[in-house]
C-alpha cells in the first residue's frame, strides 16, 4: 500500500468521523446504516482490518459530538471503511437485558469479520437483536432452539 493511499484513507476517515454526528441528526437506524453503503470500488484494498479499526478508534477518541453513542459512531465508520478495503464486516446490535424494564433501553453495537469481534466487544448482559451486513438488516438468530410442542 502506498503512502499516498494511506494518507487518503486517513483524511477520508477523519472527514467522515467529523461529519457523521451531523449526518446522524434525526435519522433512523435504516438511514444511518445506509451511510455505510459503498460502491464496488475498493480504494483501500491492502489495508488490514486491524489497521482500519485502530485508525477508527483514534479518529473517534474525543467524541465531543455524539458522546453518548461511541459504539454506534465507531461501528458505522468501521463498517464503511472495512468495506472500502474489500472486507465483508457485520455490524451487530444488542440491548441490555436489565434495561428492558427501565424507561430507557441501554443498547450496544459491535463489528465482526468472519465471526471474530474487531471492535467494541459485547458483554454477557447484552442480547443481540439484529445485525447488518451486505446492505441488509437481519433479525438475530435465537440463541437457543425453541422447544417443540408435545
Amino acid at each position: 500500500m502506498t503512502l499516498l493511499r494511506k494518507i487518503r484513507f486517513r483524511l477520508s476517515l477523519q472527514v467522515w468521523a467529523l461529519l457523521l454526528p451531523l449526518l446522524a441528526v434525526r435519522r433512523d437506524l435504516a438511514a444511518l446504516l445506509a451511510l455505510t453503503r459503498v460502491e464496488a470500488d475498493e480504494p483501500y484494498r491492502g489495508l488490514t482490518p486491524g489497521y482500519i479499526v485502530r485508525r477508527v478508534k483514534r479518529a473517534t477518541r474525543q467524541p465531543w459530538l455524539m458522546p453518548d453513542r461511541p459504539c454506534l459512531r465507531q461501528g458505522l465508520l468501521a463498517m464503511r471503511f472495512l468495506q472500502l478495503a474489500g472486507y465483508r464486516p457485520v455490524l451487530h446490535f444488542a440491548i441490555d437485558r436489565a434495561s428492558v424494564t427501565r424507561s430507557v433501553l441501554a443498547a450496544h453495537c459491535w463489528v465482526t469479520l468472519d465471526g471474530e469481534v474487531l471492535l467494541n466487544p459485547v458483554t454477557p448482559a447484552m442480547v443481540e437483536i439484529l445485525s447488518y451486513a451486505d446492505g441488509r438488516i437481519m433479525p438475530s438468530v435465537p440463541q437457543t432452539a425453541p422447544v417443540p410442542l408435545a
